[in-house]
């Protein structure tokens, strides 16, 4: 997949994500579509997971299934970062 590509997937998971999360996520455009890229990883590695039953580390292509993993696996990166910070602050 091209690097525009790349930078759409995030964009586009990412944003939605955090509109989908509650709760205030900060960080700007940078950060949305680096979350939108991780949550493609996340997604993906957990899809191939489940279809194959092999862990290898995979990425959703820029499809409608695939924009639907990337959001899902941006959920699972948010609530990840959120419990690595509560656990820092106490």
């Amino acid at each position: 997949m091209g690097i525009v590509a790349w930078v759409v997937l995030g964009l586009l998971a990412g944003a939605i994500a955090k509109a989908i999360y509650p709760g205030y996520q900060g960080g700007g455009i940078l950060a949305t579509m680096v979350l939108g890229i991780v949550g493609a990883f996340i997604g993906g590695t957990l899809v191939t997971l489940l279809q194959t039953g092999t862990f290898q580390l995979a990425a959703t292509p820029l499809t409608f299934p695939g924009v639907f993993v990337a959001v899902l696996g941006a959920i699972i990166a948010i609530w990840l970062w959120n419990m690595m910070n509560r656990r820092a602050y106490r």
